[in-house]
């Protein structure tokens, strides 16, 4: 028979477990920081109806994953997580308290050229208030960013933010052009916007007068809204020329970055009350960002911010003998019932010395054995792999050792 292909598509993976551990270390902050600022989770479905995203992107339409479905539906997979959950929270109105604050995490779907850091597939974690009009509810989101990336670990942290606001009379054409200014440069983006059709003195025009904006009342209430809550000027900076693509995007924007990581932005956000009202006829002001999950974990990863978890499993319980698996069985529940994380070796006929091995390969700090010997003075041998000492006890003096 052929041998199947066993690559995964471009653009998707498989994850390891010493992978997914350390993405789970990642998440387990990010929850737990978005419930601490009173954020609720909520799911939507991978797939949606291509109506709820059709000319709510922009440009980037084209990376959709769209087809037609059994019965002839035009559908398509999850392109980010914010159009959902406006469908979503129209959907779920009559359920939801508001002020309704949200996170998500969720993988999304686009098919673009995959690159170190951005994938077809990807994860992200998503942090939206509904139903606040003011700016405070846009500072509330960056706040919780930043409270969130220092308790990850991270020492330089920044969000960068500006007002589309200010854009209003700039057309979509050259902001989206603006948007690659750091990419191509000033004079990439003038020829980005000419090939749009604008002429060579309005690209020009709308560069100066996007680069001469000064912030308003609505960048110093976020401002101060940061300061009080005590993140420093060394974590914000107002960047006139920062731009967002979506065409969605409005009020407040802000991107994610750390300065010691320089493969570019983990995250990014805006206000988006007009794509709300669009797609759901609701006049439901909202507000929220999206963490680049994968990157984020790159950037912790690559930092040496994650610990070294190789392994959750605590201890490892041999079987001696196959006639002793009872005993290794009754002591491997004793453990877990006592809240210690506990493998038991699955085969019952294999040799010690290759249990230890599997112990030792896979960095599970501590070995128990139930001998002959053991067995009959109802006592258990606890190793540590890591100093090779070892000492015979009862088993509840093991688990309070290991505890």
């Amino acid at each position: 028979m052929q041998k199947q292909n066993l690559q995964t598509l471009k653009g998707f993976r498989d994850f390891l477990p010493a992978d997914v551990y350390k993405r789970q270390w990642v998440k387990d902050i990010m929850v737990k920081t978005a419930e601490a600022w009173g954020f609720e989770p909520i799911e939507t479905p991978t797939i949606e109806s291509y109506e709820v995203f059709k000319g709510e992107i922009g440009e980037d339409e084209k990376l959709f994953y769209k087809f037609t479905d059994q019965g002839k539906r035009e559908v398509m997979l999850r392109y980010d997580q914010t159009v959902p959950t406006c469908r979503y929270v129209a959907a779920n109105q009559n359920d939801l308290v508001f002020p309704f604050r949200r996170y998500q995490t969720q993988s999304v779907f686009r098919a673009e050229n995959s690159q170190r850091g951005r994938y077809r597939e990807f994860t992200q974690f998503d942090l939206d208030i509904f139903g606040v009009a003011g700016p405070s509810a846009d500072a509330e989101v960056i706040a919780v960013n930043l409270d969130t990336l220092l308790k990850i670990g991270f020492k330089k942290p920044v969000i960068i933010f500006n007002n589309r606001d200010l854009m209003k009379d700039i057309p979509y054409d050259a902001i989206v052009a603006v948007d690659k200014l750091k990419k191509i440069g000033r004079d990439g983006v003038i020829v980005d916007m000419i090939k749009k059709g604008i002429s060579d003195s309005d690209a020009n025009k709308y560069f100066d007068a996007i680069a001469n904006i000064q912030p308003d009342e609505t960048i110093k209430t976020i401002i101060s809204y940061l300061e009080k809550s005590g993140f420093g000027s060394e974590y914000y900076r107002f960047e006139p020329t920062l731009a967002r693509s979506f065409s969605y995007s409005q009020g407040p924007i802000w991107e994610i970055v750390i300065e010691d990581y320089t493969v570019g932005s983990v995250g990014g956000g805006e206000r988006y009350d007009g794509m709300m009202q669009r797609l759901t006829g609701l006049d439901m002001p909202a507000t929220g960002m999206a963490w680049g999950f994968d990157r984020t974990v790159e950037a912790a990863d690559q930092l040496g911010l994650i610990p070294a978890l190789i392994t959750k499993t605590q201890v490892l319980v041999t079987i001696f003998a196959p006639d002793l698996q009872g005993q290794a069985l009754k002591a491997a529940r004793a453990l877990r019932g006592s809240g210690i994380n506990t493998e038991l070796y699955p085969d019952p006929s294999a040799k010690m010395e290759k249990q230890l091995k599997y112990a030792d390969k896979k960095s599970i700090p501590y070995v128990l054995v139930i001998g002959t010997d053991e067995a009959g003075k109802n006592m258990v041998t606890l190793k540590d792999l890591a100093t090779r000492q070892q000492s015979t006890l009862a088993i509840d003096e093991a688990m309070a050792k290991l505890r």
